[in-house]
């Protein structure tokens, strides 16, 4: 996160595009959830990324003011009061090279967001965590691929945090060639290699090492909120 606040560099662009990778989405669904329809909430969701890159708002990030993901929220939230009227008189697109955002796509995942249950606040932080979620476990998913495993992911991967757990040990085994015993320590290698996929990507939103634990803390508390 802080390098994506320094002057542009190779290094800067790399995180400012990490950090859209993960938070487009959850501003994404966070506008549609107050109500603006798809193609409002792209335009001001994209729009809102080109001022992150043109008045450098990440380099204004203060770590002592709380954690980042309610810093850009924040700075959202101005945005959307300062710069709606705007961009309605604008011409859709405003001459300017659009970011690459999937509208389809993310009005595809919008439509099964719960539709009551959660608010704009709420919907973002979901989103924020469970895209942490599945960012790992894709990871996860390609290493097992790149090592000749995919079979085994797709068996084991249901024990990973945020699954339930369909079949026992010793039913998978045989499925496997496995006894119970080797399922069991191939799970924990799954989740101990989870976990570390899991802490890289939270390190690339955080200003400090040491809020990685307390993000994880609190992601575990976002995803497990009914």
């Amino acid at each position: 996160m802080l390098d994506a606040g320094r002057s542009h560099s190779a290094r800067s662009d790399l995180a400012l595009a990490e950090l859209y990778r993960i938070y487009w989405y959850p501003l994404y669904a966070y506008v549609r959830r107050l109500g603006h329809d798809v193609h409002s909430a792209q335009d001001l969701t994209q729009e809102f990324f080109y001022k992150l890159l043109e008045k450098n708002y990440v380099g204004q990030a203060d770590r002592r003011r709380g954690k980042f993901r309610w810093f850009l929220l924040t700075a959202f939230k101005c945005f959307l009061a300062n710069e709606w009227d705007r961009i309605r008189a604008q011409k859709r697109g405003g001459g300017q090279e659009p970011i690459a955002l999937d509208a389809l796509t993310a009005e595809q995942r919008y439509s099964l967001e719960p539709v009551d249950r959660f608010s704009a606040d709420q919907i973002y932080e979901r989103r924020w965590a469970l895209d942490l979620l599945e960012s790992a476990r894709s990871q996860l998913r390609e290493e097992y691929i790149e090592n000749g495993k995919a079979d085994r992911f797709e068996w084991l991967s249901e024990f990973l945090p945020g699954d339930k757990a369909g079949a026992t040990y010793a039913e998978i085994g045989p499925k496997l060639g496995l006894n119970e015993n080797a399922i069991k320590q191939e799970v924990h290698r799954m989740r101990k290699r989870f976990g570390e996929l899991l802490r890289a990507e939270i390190s690339r939103t955080v200003a400090h090492p040491d809020e990685i634990n307390e993000e994880i803390r609190y992601l575990i508390d976002v995803v497990c909120r009914r």
